[in-house]
């Protein structure tokens, strides 16, 4: 099943702001709530694990992650990332996401998407899928606005900035947990059941 996706988030920083932070995988990921990156493979490629957690059950997803292109001068980004977990399921999208000055002096974050859902991730449906989507990048969106908010104006401090932002507990508080709880729960937990039926962990 395939689900294409367009959302725009507007941004309280300026677009150079947010462009060090989006320019980077390490801190995108940082961004999503349960990603985590483990392994570089080659100067853009990346495998890393999700991990969804419902109640005391968890599961884990491993892929890999591929930067197609980093346009500097449009301040846009194209990934592909692909994964699966330990019962068969498995998914792959294509975003590109661009990072566009509005005319306050701040920016806004475009993105579109195309995912390809196979085994149980199908039962979701595409409505449900876009459901569920909205959810977790809302989530992302908070801590990306968090990153972004933390970077120096100042392009000779950039770097430090974002390294700060990422990496310092005084940062605003972000979502670092992907919790299914918060993913509609209600309409999905009979799929979830079936999900970790055979691949749950305990913590």
């Amino acid at each position: 099943m395939e689900v294409s996706l367009t959302k725009q988030y507007p941004l309280e920083v300026q677009a150079d702001q947010a462009w060090t932070v989006l320019r980077d995988l390490k801190a995108v990921a940082s961004c999503m709530p349960g990603a985590e990156l483990t392994e570089q493979v080659d100067e853009r490629s990346y495998k890393g694990t999700v991990k969804v957690k419902v109640g005391p059950a968890s599961a884990l997803f491993g892929g890999l992650v591929e930067v197609l292109e980093v346009d500097e001068v449009n301040k846009r980004m194209s990934l592909r990332g692909k994964g699966a977990d330990k019962g068969g399921s498995s998914a792959s999208m294509n975003l590109v996401a661009t990072i566009e000055a509005t005319p306050d002096g701040k920016s806004q974050l475009l993105g579109d998407a195309k995912v390809i859902v196979n085994g149980k991730f199908a039962q979701f449906g595409g409505r449900m899928m876009v459901q569920v989507s909205d959810v977790i990048l809302a989530q992302f969106v908070e801590n990306f606005r968090a990153s972004a908010a933390n970077v120096s104006t100042d392009p000779g401090l950039a770097a430090a900035s974002l390294d700060e932002a990422v990496a310092t507990p005084a940062a605003p508080a972000r979502q670092t947990e992907l919790n299914g709880l918060a993913i509609l729960w209600s309409l999905i937990k009979g799929w979830f059941k079936g999900l970790l039926g055979g691949g749950s962990n305990k913590p």
